[in-house]
């Protein structure tokens, strides 16, 4: 709101010229912090471990040394593409031998020293075969006798947002199905990879590919699916799509809750994604929280170190303050990552994904996948447009804009309307299948 003050035009060009001077200098003694967390982490990193963790500041020729030209072309061009002042100028360059990011792949499971290492957030570890956390629920036709005998199953695969997990959907979706759904559709609700319960390797870049890869490995192959739903929220959106995309074919229905999907040039898609998705500004906080996690890799460390690894004392103090037993299941998510894990999936899936967005479009398109749109009016992190933008390149897809719900609570609060709506998707989706078979004689 502006005071009445500077209702006038002059005195509110004079307060955006204000604001975002302050904003200019603000995130440019971030640049000069982060460069100086860079040294920081050298030192600390080479004392605890015995050698420094990579790091992206340096430019992608360097970096880059040493990834083959398949690995290479799936790491996001913002991970090195990142404004920072001081880095630009050349200032505080540091002589590095470039094994890092090759070293990376060296069988490092462990996490780093500044990473939580409880029980609950290295269980992982021992599991060999490195598979991602699944829930899974069963249809329930054992309790209503022969009359579903025969009858085939139904697949749902629910991928979560950015820092979340697979209680994302078994908390909001699960206890609100209804009879028939219970019976006959069987639910999978995955942690993707890095986040939740499921492995969160340091030998791992975390690009799409990667999360595709542990999908099919964790759900597709072992359960053997031949045909199955998809329900995405924000950044599973991309996963949820380049999933559809290889598996046209399979898929009955993909349901995209608040898709980051801009409609940028190819060739600076994935700058686009960041700058719409993590502008500098300082207004709204959480515009301004998104900046500092997504644009300084070393600040995001430092948050990930005193939240994350301390995420059991910070439980214990949250607790005492709001006299409950337990958390809302969303701030249990929050710190159930490393900052290796989502770092990476922020550049290499939301922001490296926007520039393979439209070919997977493009197949869903060709192969008239059925596609659901489903986001909140006040959404502030994803804007309205990409569901409009999505309309625009697939103009078969539903859009259906939530009045007054935002990123969230186009879910929360709502579950049980937005529970009713999926089932009407999917069952919507079985029956024009059946009058396709009808009208084309299949059986």
């Amino acid at each position: 709101m502006v005071s009445p003050v500077f209702s006038g035009k002059w005195p509110r060009k004079t307060a955006d010229f204000l604001v975002s001077a302050i904003s200019r200098i603000v995130f440019l003694f971030l640049d000069f912090l982060d460069i100086v967390l860079c040294f920081f982490y050298r030192f600390v990193d080479e004392f605890f471990e015995g050698k420094a963790n990579p790091c992206y500041c340096h430019n992608r020729e360097e970096q880059g040394k040493g990834l083959g030209d398949e690995r290479e072309s799936e790491v996001s061009e913002t991970l090195y593409g990142r404004r920072n002042v001081f880095r630009e100028m050349g200032l505080f360059r540091i002589p590095r031998k470039l094994e890092g990011l090759v070293k990376i792949g060296g069988g490092i499971v462990g996490n780093r020293w500044s990473d939580c290492s409880c029980e609950s957030c290295v269980s992982w570890t021992s599991d060999g075969d490195q598979r991602l956390h699944v829930v899974v629920r069963e249809p329930s036709r054992a309790t209503f006798g022969d009359d579903y005998r025969g009858k085939p199953v139904e697949n749902v695969i629910f991928l979560h947002g950015f820092l979340s997990s697979s209680l994302f959907w078994t908390e909001t979706v699960f206890p609100n199905l209804s009879e028939p759904t219970k019976r006959n559709y069987r639910l999978y609700s995955v942690d993707l990879l890095g986040f939740g319960r499921s492995p969160k390797p340091r030998d791992c870049l975390y690009t799409l590919k990667d999360h595709l890869e542990m999908v099919e490995k964790s759900v597709i192959h072992p359960f053997q699916l031949g045909s199955f739903h998809l329900v995405a929220h924000s950044m599973g959106c991309v996963i949820a799509l380049a999933l559809a995309a290889k598996y046209s074919k399979s898929v009955k229905s993909v349901t995209l809750i608040a898709p980051p999907y801009f409609h940028p040039p190819k060739d600076g898609a994935s700058l686009t994604a960041l700058e719409r998705l993590a502008d500098r500004k300082l207004w709204p906080p959480l515009l301004f929280g998104s900046a500092v996690m997504s644009w300084y890799e070393h600040l995001g460390r430092c948050v990930c170190f005193i939240i994350c690894r301390n995420h059991r004392a910070w439980a214990w103090i949250l607790k005492l303050l709001t006299r409950k037993r337990e958390l809302h299941f969303m701030v249990i998510d929050l710190t159930r990552h490393t900052h290796h894990s989502a770092w990476h999936t922020m550049h290499n899936v939301i922001c490296g994904g926007a520039r393979l967005m439209d070919e997977y479009l493009e197949i869903l398109k060709d192969s008239r996948v059925n596609i659901h749109v489903i986001q909140g009016s006040k959404d502030h992190v994803v804007p309205l447009e990409c569901s409009s933008n999505i309309k625009m390149k697939v103009p078969h897809a539903e859009v259906d804009i939530i009045a007054n719900a935002d990123h969230s609570t186009v879910i929360l609060h709502r579950e049980k309307d937005f529970t009713r709506d999926l089932e009407h998707i999917w069952a919507s989706t079985n029956d024009n299948r059946k009058g396709e078979c009808f009208r084309n004689g299949c059986t």
